[in-house]
């Protein structure tokens, strides 16, 4: 049997007509923001105080994006006799977007938090040699990471702040026992 003439066009039409009466599921970008989920990567964000220029962050980075420069400085030393340090201070650290796969290898490595998840995700540029960008750049998108979330009531406490509250709790019954007891005596 031969399909009838105008038949395709029939039911593409009725397509058309029956996806015209739904509602539009299209956001339109640029006049309404998208809300984006909490864990969302956007742009790295650097913390730079943090950033001790151990380079793990450029070493484990599969895609060589990462970009950093230091110089030594002399520090003076904390206290009289003691001994001169040599620390590592931050000359340039930049993270090159038109290579990074945004895998997250770089804040996961990081030992001193100095990486982070932006959520920051309009940073398009007409020339691909734009989208390297220097720490500056990467120091004005920490101020766009969101704060992280509350831990789970249920949770268990971590060993840092279990030690320090128990050494804190410790000293205040120190302190509360008056001097010449001992403690448990009555």
């Amino acid at each position: 049997m031969s399909p009838v003439p105008g038949s395709g066009l029939a039911k593409g039409l009725a397509v058309t007509l029956r996806t015209m009466t739904k509602k539009t599921v299209t956001e339109q970008y640029p006049e309404h923001q998208p809300e984006l989920p909490p864990r969302t990567r956007g742009v790295i964000g650097l913390f730079e105080e943090n950033c001790t220029v151990c380079m793990l962050c450029a070493r484990e980075c599969p895609d060589w994006c990462i970009y950093i420069d230091s110089h030594k400085e002399t520090v003076p030393p904390a206290a009289p006799g003691g001994r001169e340090r040599s620390r590592n201070v931050l000359d340039r650290f930049a993270i090159d977007f038109s290579l990074c796969m945004y895998c997250g290898i770089c804040i996961e490595v990081c030992p001193f938090d100095a990486l982070f998840w932006s959520p920051e995700f309009e940073y398009a540029e007409t020339d691909i040699h734009e989208l390297t960008h220097e720490r500056d750049k990467l120091r004005e998108w920490m101020w766009t990471v969101p704060a992280p979330p509350a831990l789970d009531p249920g949770a268990e406490e971590p060993k840092e702040l279990a030690a320090a509250r128990k050494a804190a709790e410790k000293q205040a019954a120190a302190e509360a026992t008056p001097p010449g007891t001992k403690e448990g005596e009555s």
